[in-house]
């Protein structure tokens, strides 16, 4: 009689606790296929804002997903000094090109701690590798070309400036540097370059519907090119001193998107 009493509490209880773990596994286990994001880019070689991000996601199971990934940012060198002439024009001193990277992606993102499935935070770890395209586009300053008034020939000058890349040699006058003109004034002379780089994250995930995901991706991004990628130039000082050919940083996305 005993055993068979212990057995009609167990039981149930066993079957009880079974259903439970069941359900508190389905609750766990990822209720989407595919995600994608895209957001902006912060990092410690560029200004406020970096650049922006895509990321398509793809599960594999429970705790692994495939990812790819592509980024365009702007690469700044750590030497930068932005300055001010009299007249309120602002440049970079001894910059002669941009730097933008486009850097496309593959990766492989591991889950440490799932949350559930309508709230709460996820926390992945993202390793990723592919190459990269570095773009050095001009750096266009507005240089004063007016000569000075002759009394006798020419004593009303006609005003004569002039967008060009900037040449330490050519531009020797610093007071002449009027300002930087527009971004993209030397668009049609861009200089591709081949590297690759590696990175690593940790990618904090909130989702408040099964539609919908925002987070942070935080981590560490190491890049190589196959020649020195040169930004700035001063007179007197060896270009392997102002610029390189690799490059590293920390980062952090800010992202939303969508899942199904």
């Amino acid at each position: 009689m005993r055993p068979f009493l212990y057995s009609a509490i167990l039981l149930p209880a066993a079957l009880l606790a079974a259903s439970a773990a069941q359900a508190q596994e389905a609750q766990d286990a990822p209720s989407y296929e595919k995600e994608f994001t895209y957001g902006i880019n912060l990092n410690t070689n560029a200004g406020l804002i970096g650049g922006v991000a895509v990321r398509s996601t793809r599960r594999l199971n429970d705790d692994w997903a495939r990812f790819w990934l592509l980024e365009g940012v702007e690469v700044k060198s750590r030497k930068e000094q932005r300055v001010q002439n009299n007249i309120g024009g602002v440049y970079v001193q001894g910059k002669t090109n941009y730097l933008f990277a486009l850097r496309p992606t593959v990766g492989l993102q591991r889950t440490l701690f799932r949350k559930a499935a309508e709230s709460g935070v996820e926390v992945d770890a993202m390793f990723g590798a592919g190459p990269s395209i570095g773009l050095l586009l001009p750096y266009y300053i507005y240089y004063d070309y007016t000569p000075k008034p002759d009394p006798q020939s020419n004593p009303n000058p006609r005003e004569d400036i002039r967008a060009e890349q900037y040449d330490p040699v050519k531009h020797y006058e610093v007071n002449k540097i009027y300002d930087r003109a527009p971004i993209f004034s030397g668009i049609g002379n861009v200089k591709p370059n081949v590297g690759a780089h590696l990175r690593g994250a940790l990618n904090f995930e909130y989702g408040r519907y099964r539609d919908a995901v925002a987070g942070i991706e935080a981590g560490f991004l190491i890049e190589a090119y196959t020649k020195r990628l040169v930004t700035m130039e001063v007179t007197g000082v060896p270009e392997s001193r102002l610029n390189n050919n690799l490059f590293n940083s920390v980062y952090v996305t800010l992202y939303i998107g969508s899942r199904k």
